[in-house]
């Protein structure tokens, strides 16, 4: 079997073998594993912010948090992933399209549980990377759920956002990439300012920070509206252009050429797998090296006509680009 062809592995724990085991437990509604594996990143912040992300979208849908909660009730662990798992029932409530009181009651709730865990572990930025998500559902202006959600930018081209709640996970782990991300995912709920703000960032990102790659996530969403509203071309039309041509190399030159593949995002690998071929730089090789048989559906799945075939069209990006040298740049 070539390397273009190898089985793919499609798990939410991609190559993270504890993660996965943990996440097994949780869903036969056992905390266990969890609670040791979170114990093991103590102090790691960038980790235990992917870990618990991970865990809490497994465990949303059971009761093994709420019950971790009520045998440990002080335990920081228990906790974070108590405002991790309220937050994410609020998130997946909202797009399921709950509003009004309802969404409201749930936000208030999932905030409480939010500042007991930053109150019991003031150092912990998990809490407020929750504060950056809850704020995705404050769409209108007019109606705030919090003032904080729409503070005045920094700088005047940027948006009205959470900026002081992205200042407090900051203050705790600068950079943090959930919590740019949230905050990007603010502005795409709002359907605007989302581009400029990933932009922005790029312009003070180091080299090997994830957030060099935030445009390229903002441009498959704008990709995804206009195939959604039928508005798009074609994906050749859409990509070749020399401001996503520009983001594609940074992202190889400045984030991947410097990154720590063993523990960078999936999704990062992916998202730039799929610009770097789609705009037709090329270089993609090494990037489909270090994803290996791990697969995640985005940006694939976003990005066709034909969802259902994501995999289909991944294997074959892959091909290509393993068996190509040299490219465009």
């Amino acid at each position: 079997m070539s390397r273009g062809d190898m089985d793919l592995i499609e798990h939410a724990a991609g190559p993270d073998e504890e993660l996965r085991l943990a996440l097994e437990d949780l869903r036969m509604d056992r905390y266990l594993a969890a609670k040791q594996l979170l114990r093991a990143t103590d102090g790691n912040w960038a980790l235990r912010t992917s870990r618990s992300q991970v865990l809490a979208v497994g465990a949303a849908n059971n009761k093994a948090v709420d019950q971790w909660c009520v045998e440990e009730p002080s335990d920081p662990d228990a906790l974070m992933m108590r405002a991790r798992v309220l937050t994410q029932r609020v998130l997946n409530a909202f797009r399921s399209g709950l509003s009004g009181p309802p969404l409201t009651a749930s936000v208030v709730a999932a905030r409480a549980a939010c500042k007991a865990a930053a109150d019991r572990w003031p150092a912990d930025p998990v809490p407020y990377v929750c504060y950056l998500a809850l704020a995705q559902t404050d769409v209108d202006e007019r109606f705030p759920h919090h003032r904080l959600h729409w503070d005045r930018p920094p700088e005047q081209m940027l948006p009205r956002g959470p900026w002081r709640v992205l200042d407090w996970v900051n203050e705790r782990d600068p950079g943090n990439r959930e919590a740019y991300h949230r905050m990007l995912g603010v502005y795409h709920a709002r359907s605007r300012g989302g581009l400029d703000f990933a932009q922005w960032c790029t312009t003070f990102a180091p080299e090997g920070s994830p957030l060099n790659l935030l445009p390229l996530y903002a441009y498959v969403e704008t990709y995804r509206l206009q195939l959604e509203h039928q508005q798009t071309a074609s994906v050749i039309a859409y990509w070749s252009t020399a401001d996503k041509a520009h983001y594609v190399r940074r992202g190889l030159d400045v984030w991947f050429a410097h990154a720590d593949l063993r523990s960078c995002s999936l999704l990062d690998l992916h998202y730039l797998a799929y610009a770097a071929t789609a705009t037709g730089v090329g270089h993609a090789a090494g990037v489909f090296e270090a994803i290996g048989p791990y697969v995640t559906a985005a940006p694939w799945a976003l990005v066709t006509p034909n969802p259902q075939w994501w995999q289909s069209e991944f294997r074959t990006a892959r091909r290509r680009a393993l068996n190509v040298t040299g490219g465009r740049r």
